[in-house]
C-alpha cells in the first residue's frame, strides 16, 4: 500500500524559537543614523533631488499663478492651484529621480558593497532559508519555481546552505490535500537531496506578515538569514547566492533586494507591463537607489533578510482607530522596512543585480482587485507615519504609497475644475448650455497665451520623460536592445504602451478614486487568491464591471457636445477612455492579440529573447499542470471588490 502524501513529507526540522517582540509606534527612537555601508554624499545626493522638486516645483507654481491671478483667486481658482502643485510636484519627483537613474545606467557604474552580477561566485559559509507563502494557489505551478530553483542553487555547488520552506496559509482542503501531494512528488523528484519543507498554518491571522512571523518565531534561531518569495516569484541560484555572501559580508545591513523582472506575460495587459517595466524601470528603480541609500523601501518579496534583524524590529502592532484603517498591518513590507532602519538597520537595493523574477497580473482587471488591496494597506500608513523614531525616508516611503492613491481622485479633481472655471466664465448655466466654439484651452489662453503653453508642455514633457529615458537607455545598451527587438521596435512598443495605457487610465482613474472613498468609508477590501494566467472574462461580466463606465462616457460625450463641439474634442481623452472601457479591458486581457504582438517582436524583453535557465526551467516543469482548477469562484469576488462594490471582509 503505497504511503500517503502526508507520510511521505519530511518531518519539519528541529524548532529554533527565536523572539520577535511586537513593536511599539508611540515609543522609541532610531538607532545609529549612519551605517557601514551608506554611500558617499547622500546628503547632496538628497539635497539634489529634493531641492530640485522644490525648485521646479515653486517656478510652476508662479507661473499657474499668474494665469489665474488677473480678478484675483476666487475658491475654484485656488483649489485649481492646490491641486496643480500637489500634482506637478509628483510629476516632478518622477522626473528628477529618473534623471539620475538615466545618468546612472549610462555610466554603469560597478554595483554597490562590492556586488557584482557575473563573475565568480563567492563561498557562502551560513544557512539562508528560502520562505514560499502561499495562499490558495495552484501548487503545481508554485513547486515548479521551488524545482527550478532548487536545480539552479544545485549547479552553484552551494545548495547545501539553502533549505526551502513552503509555508501555507491555504484554507480550502482540496488545495491542501494538493499541496501535500505536489510536496512530496518534489521531494521524490529532487531525491535525498532535496532539502524542501511544508509547513500549514492552522490560524492564518496577520495574513502573509503572520505567516512569516510564525516562521522567524518557530525556526528563525537556525537560520541567520532569510529570503521571501512569492508563489509566482523566480530566482536564479547565482542570484541567491550573491545577494547571501553579500549579507554575510555586511553585518549591519539588515535586507538587500535586486530590481524583480517581470516575465511570462501573454495578454496584451501582461506583455505590456513587462515591457514597461523592464525598459522604463531601470531609469526609476537606479534613481531612486541612489537616493535612498541606506534607507531603502521594502518590496515584500525577493530580498535578503538578516533574521536576527527582522525579529528584533520587525514586529507588527495591531494599528489602532477605526475599520479599515484599525487592525492588522496589510502593506506590512513597508512598515516592516522602516521598523528595522528605526532599528539601527541599513537596507539597500541593488537594482543592477538581475537573476530576480516575477509575474504580473494578466488585466486590467486582475491588477485592479490587487490594486484595491494596495490601496487599503497603504492608506493604512497614516497610522504608522506618526510613529516615533522613524528615519525621514522611511516617512518619505510611506507618504509616497499614500500619496500614490490620492492622485487619481486629485487627477479626476483637477479636469473637473480645469472645465468648471472656463465655463462659468463663459456664461454657462441652465439658460445657456450651448456656447459655439467653446473650448477651455482658449479660455486658458486669452489668460496668457504663452505662459498656458509652455507649462502644459513642460508638464506632459517632465510626465512622458521617464519613458524616453529608459527607451534611450535601452537602445544604447547593445544587449538590451537587440532583446528588445531592435531600436524601432523598441521605439513601436513605447508609442503602443503609452497609447494603451493613456485609454485605460480614466478606468484605473475612476476604479482608484471609489476605492480610496470606500476605504475612507470603512469597507475592507478582503483577502483574494489571486489568476496567475488567464485575464479573460465573459461579455456578460464585462458588461456588468464596466458598463456604468460606458454610460458615464456616454453622458460625457452628449454633455460636452451639447456644449460646444470643440469642448467634446477637448475632453476626447477620457471620453474615449470610458466609451472604449469594456473593448479596451476585453483586448488587454486576450492572449490571441498578445501572441500576435509577440510574433512581430513588439512588448519584447531580453528575457523572452534569450530566457535565462532557472525560467525555462521553471516553465518546462510548469507545463503539465496540477490536475486541480485554480479557484476561479473566489476571484470573482476579487473583480467585484475592484469593479463593483460588493467586496467583503475575509478571514
Amino acid at each position: 500500500m503505497p504511503p500517503s502524501p502526508l507520510s511521505a513529507l519530511p518531518p519539519l526540522p528541529p524548532e529554533s524559537p527565536l523572539a520577535m517582540p511586537v513593536q511599539a509606534l508611540d515609543r522609541g527612537r532610531i538607532a545609529n543614523p549612519p551605517r557601514p555601508t551608506t554611500p558617499p554624499n547622500m546628503a547632496w545626493r538628497r539635497f539634489g533631488v529634493i531641492g530640485g522638486v522644490v525648485l521646479l516645483t515653486l517656478v510652476a507654481t508662479y507661473q499657474m499663478w499668474w494665469l489665474l491671478r488677473g480678478d484675483g483667486i476666487d475658491v475654484l481658482e485656488g483649489v485649481l492651484l492646490v491641486l496643480f502643485v500637489a500634482l506637478f510636484a509628483w510629476i516632478v519627483q518622477a522626473f528628477v529621480g529618473a534623471i539620475a537613474g538615466f545618468v546612472l545606467l549610462l555610466q554603469r557604474r560597478p554595483l554597490r558593497m562590492g556586488m557584482h552580477a557575473d563573475g565568480p561566485l563567492p563561498e557562502v559559509s551560513t544557512a539562508t532559508a528560502l520562505l514560499v507563502p502561499v495562499y490558495n494557489e495552484d501548487p503545481a505551478r508554485v513547486l515548479a519555481g521551488v524545482q527550478a530553483m532548487h536545480e539552479s542553487l544545485a549547479a552553484t555547488g552551494q545548495l547545501g546552505r539553502f533549505d526551502f520552506f513552503v509555508l501555507s496559509d491555504t484554507r480550502r482542503p482540496e488545495l491542501q490535500a494538493a499541496e501535500r501531494e505536489e510536496v512530496a512528488a518534489l521531494r521524490e523528484r529532487l531525491g535525498p537531496g532535496a532539502r524542501v519543507y511544508y509547513r500549514l498554518r492552522e490560524d492564518n491571522s496577520e495574513r502573509k506578515a503572520g505567516n512569516i512571523a510564525e516562521w522567524v518565531r518557530r525556526w528563525g534561531g537556525a537560520w541567520p538569514q532569510f529570503l521571501i518569495l512569492d508563489a509566482d516569484s523566480v530566482m536564479s541560484g547565482d542570484t541567491l547566492v550573491r545577494l547571501a555572501a553579500a549579507m554575510e559580508r555586511h553585518d549591519d545591513v539588515a535586507l538587500i533586494q535586486t530590481l524583480p523582472v517581470i516575465v511570462n506575460g501573454n495578454t496584451v495587459f501582461a506583455r505590456m507591463q513587462q515591457f514597461a517595466g523592464r525598459v522604463y524601470g531601470p531609469v526609476i528603480a537606479y534613481g531612486v537607489a541612489w537616493w535612498h541609500g541606506a534607507e531603502s523601501n521594502y518590496w515584500g518579496h525577493n530580498a535578503m533578510i538578516r533574521t536576527r534583524a527582522f525579529a528584533e524590529c520587525a514586529g507588527l502592532p495591531e494599528l489602532r482607530g477605526v475599520k479599515p484603517f484599525a487592525g492588522t498591518v496589510l502593506s506590512h513590507d513597508f512598515v516592516e522596512a522602516a521598523l528595522m532602519r528605526r532599528g539601527g538597520w541599513a537596507l539597500h537595493m541593488i537594482p543592477g543585480l538581475g537573476g530576480s523574477y516575477e509575474e504580473g497580473p494578466p488585466s486590467l482587471t486582475d491588477m485592479l482587485v490587487r490594486d484595491r488591496r494596495w490601496c487599503q494597506g497603504n492608506l493604512q500608513h497614516g497610522a504608522v507615519l506618526p510613529g516615533r523614531g522613524l528615519h525621514w525616508v522611511s516617512r518619505w516611503h510611506l507618504m509616497i504609497g499614500i500619496g500614490h492613491y490620492f492622485t487619481a481622485p486629485m487627477w479626476a479633481m483637477l479636469m473637473i475644475v480645469g472645465v468648471s472655471i472656463p465655463l462659468l466664465h463663459a456664461g454657462f448655466g441652465w439658460g445657456h448650455v450651448s456656447l459655439d466654439g467653446f473650448t477651455p484651452t482658449a479660455y486658458w489662453r486669452e489668460q496668457d497665451g504663452d505662459r498656458f503653453i509652455a507649462v502644459f508642455v513642460v508638464t506632459m514633457a517632465m510626465l512622458l520623460s521617464p519613458k524616453l529615458m529608459g527607451w534611450l537607455a535601452t537602445i544604447v545598451d547593445p544587449a538590451m536592445r537587440r532583446g528588445c527587438g531592435g531600436a524601432l521596435r523598441a521605439f513601436i512598443g513605447m508609442l503602443l504602451e503609452t497609447l494603451l495605457a493613456a485609454l485605460m487610465a480614466p478606468v484605473t482613474m475612476w476604479v482608484q478614486s471609489r476605492g480610496v472613498a470606500e476605504v475612507l468609508a470603512g469597507k475592507d477590501s478582503g483577502w483574494e487568491s489571486q489568476r496567475r494566467d488567464d485575464g479573460s472574462l465573459p461579455l456578460r461580466e464585462l458588461l456588468r464591471l464596466y458598463g456604468g463606465l460606458t454610460l458615464a462616457g456616454v453622458v460625457a460625450g452628449v454633455a460636452a457636445w451639447m456644449v460646444s463641439p470643440a469642448l467634446l474634442a477637448w475632453m476626447s481623452p477620457v471620453v474615449l477612455g470610458l466609451l472604449l472601457a469594456i473593448p479596451i479591458v476585453a483586448l488587454g486581457a486576450s492572449r490571441t492579440a498578445g501572441e500576435w504582438l509577440r510574433r512581430r517582436r513588439i512588448f519584447l524583453t531580453p528575457e523572452e529573447s534569450a530566457p535565462p535557465p532557472v525560467l525555462v526551467r521553471a516553465g518546462e516543469l510548469r507545463g503539465g499542470g496540477s490536475g486541480v482548477e485554480h479557484p476561479a469562484e473566489d476571484h470573482s469576488a476579487g473583480v467585484r471588490a475592484a469593479a463593483a462594490t460588493d467586496s467583503e471582509p475575509k478571514p
